[in-house]
């Protein structure tokens, strides 16, 4: 069992597997050293956390996010009218809070956010962890969820006899999605850049555990014919989503969640755009390479 390190952080399981809230602290404001090495060590343990009623504005989210480490600038694409910065902002809305029509780049560009994917993989050094704010949310049962998978969950269950040749599998990840309608967003400068390799089976550096590392990403498997590749990236795609292995985020005004992108992938869920309104802020936390990230916690928190 884990030693107590904060006796204001509590953290409730919301699945058998992974996923927890985290009450008792406040993310807006400077954390106290053991409360953040509280959070640190429940985002190793459950891959994903859940924290209500934060009143982030960007700045604030900045500085929580930057406790675990440098934070990526975003790519330029049609979502961020070509002006990456910290923050990436996934929405329907135009600047004076007015819907978008459904075939503006920007909601043509976000589309590839309903695909699982872990945000990144497209990098040399691919990300640790996304924060997601929510501003404007959908009401209940009308869509516009996130959902997250397990990869860890996901490779515990896989049949045994199969593991040891997946292990030393290296795959290849590109930013342009083959099916993707949004290929053109990206230049050929970014294509070539952003077409990296990453093991199959990552394990995380703070507890050993090993999971499955794909996603919409993930195209290609070295020295495997393509059509094989394919083939067997879907199905671990297929097995890492069933059900039992998966969490659907319902927002909650002022929720924020944040994943573990060495091991979880995430989707958004589709919803009725023409008539209700969503706005989420993103900030990414980069990685180091290989994986040795903070086999100890972070230390640029106060």
């Amino acid at each position: 069992m884990s030693a107590v390190l904060s006796r204001r952080v509590i953290v409730k399981p919301l699945h058998p597997l992974f996923v927890a809230e985290v009450t008792g602290v406040d993310l807006t404001v400077p954390l106290a050293r053991e409360d953040f090495l509280a959070i640190w060590q429940a985002f190793n343990e459950n891959e994903i956390l859940v924290f209500r009623q934060q009143a982030f504005t960007d700045e604030t989210q900045i500085a929580f996010s930057r406790n675990f480490g440098a934070l990526e600038t975003m790519e330029a694409h049609a979502a961020n009218n070509y002006k990456p910065g910290h923050i990436a902002i996934m929405t329907n809305l135009d600047a004076k809070g007015d819907l978008l029509p459904l075939d503006d780049p920007g909601m043509v560009h976000r589309l590839r956010n309903e695909a699982w994917h872990t945000d990144s993989s497209f990098k040399p050094v691919a990300a640790l962890a996304s924060l997601l704010s929510a501003r404007v949310v959908p009401p209940p049962g009308v869509g516009g969820n996130t959902d997250f998978a397990s990869g860890r969950a996901a490779y515990a269950a896989f049949p045994a006899a199969r593991k040891a040749a997946l292990d030393v599998m290296t795959v290849i990840h590109r930013v342009a999605e083959p099916k993707n309608v949004d290929d053109p967003a990206y230049s050929a400068e970014q294509k070539k850049r952003l077409t990296v390799t990453h093991p199959l089976v990552r394990v995380n550096p703070v507890n050993g555990r090993k999971n499955f590392y794909v996603g919409s990403h993930a195209q290609e498997i070295i020295g495997m014919p393509n059509d094989e590749a394919q083939k067997l990236l879907d199905e671990i795609t297929a097995f890492c989503t069933r059900p039992e292995f998966c969490y659907s985020h319902q927002w909650l005004d002022g929720d924020a969640v944040m994943w573990d992108n060495r091991c979880a992938l995430h989707r958004a869920t589709t919803f009725d755009k023409t008539k209700y309104r969503r706005k989420m802020h993103r900030t990414t936390v980069a990685g180091l390479a290989p994986d040795t990230l903070f086999a100890t916690a972070p230390t640029t928190a106060v």
